[in-house]
């Protein structure tokens, strides 16, 4: 594996379940402006928590998401999920979606005993955004606003899918598959190619390599065999659907009829120009944080009809 070490946040455990410890790394918010919240950030399918949210790339400005949100005022924070990165992988399961949203429920009862929030912002990207919401369908209390990146709701019309299907059989057959180099640089050449610099990306696969060489197969059974997994008439809080303009994970129409459904009338759907699949590892990734930072600090609404 690579070597790759993180520097300038805070490492912190918990325990799920009494003796499952997950892992957590906290950015803490810049003293010198005003406190904008906490935020945690949720990830994906086939890469820990680290190398999606704080990935130091030489060159790239700002390439990390959670310093860039700290220096605005945030408490940022992410998580490994269960089978992934530093957190416990001994279970004998495929660690899935509804498995991650049990994290992120032990991962938040500790953020706001340890901080004393009483809510956080959620971010999710592909399957994480899938947790995020279901976690969010099960605490709304806990939940100030849900942003949702690379979102699937039913999985109609997506090629990605689609493609995936076809290894349905091998992914449910084993608990884990493995990932290496060729695989990290797939993420990025099977929808539109061009949208990320070979940099980050090299950047991004060290990163990952450098904590797995395998990862749980759940997420994709679920995503494959299992859709819809969220019901939006239950998810009751503020939020943003982030949709790359490349993105084959769904299409708009299977978006834009989740977001139809969505109760509270502050929600937004947003496009992502350039962006495919991982939007913070694109080469308009500032975009993606503008677009983001945008949503989590609207004003207070002052009428609500």
């Amino acid at each position: 594996m690579n070597e790759v070490t993180w520097q300038g946040g805070i490492e912190h455990w918990t325990r799920k379940g009494g003796d499952i410890r997950l892992f957590l790394w906290q950015k803490p918010a810049a003293k010198d402006v005003p406190f904008q919240g906490t935020i945690l950030f949720v990830h994906g399918s086939s890469m820990a928590s680290q190398p999606t949210f704080d990935l130091s790339v030489p060159g790239r400005p700002d390439s990390s998401v959670m310093d860039w949100f700290a220096a605005r005022g945030f408490d940022t924070w992410c998580m490994d999920n269960e089978g992934y990165g530093r957190s416990d992988k001994q279970r004998p399961i495929n660690f899935d979606i509804g498995n991650g949203a049990d994290d992120l429920a032990a991962g938040t009862e500790y953020i706001m005993d340890k901080t004393g929030a009483r809510q956080m912002h959620l971010y999710g990207i592909s399957s994480g955004a899938l947790k995020a919401a279901l976690f969010a369908q099960r605490h709304p209390d806990r939940v100030a606003r849900l942003a949702l990146d690379a979102f699937v709701w039913t999985g109609e019309g997506s090629p990605t899918l689609e493609e995936r299907r076809k290894k349905l059989p091998e992914f449910s057959a084993r608990n884990r598959r493995p990932i290496d180099r060729a695989f990290v640089h797939s993420i990025f050449n099977r929808d539109h190619p061009g949208t990320a610099d070979e940099a980050t990306i090299n950047a991004f696969a060290n990163a990952i390599l450098s904590l797995d060489d395998s990862v749980p197969t759940g997420t994709y059974v679920d995503m494959c065999s299992r859709l819809p997994l969220v019901d939006p008439a239950r998810i009751t809080v503020p939020t943003m659907i982030m949709r790359g303009e490349y993105d084959g994970i769904a299409s708009f129409d299977d978006l834009i009829r989740f977001f139809t459904l969505l109760p509270n009338a502050d929600k937004q759907f947003t496009v992502m120009s350039g962006i495919s699949h991982a939007s913070f590892q694109q080469k308009n990734y500032l975009s993606v944080y503008h677009i983001l930072h945008a949503f989590l600090t609207l004003p207070p609404q002052v009428y609500k009809g």
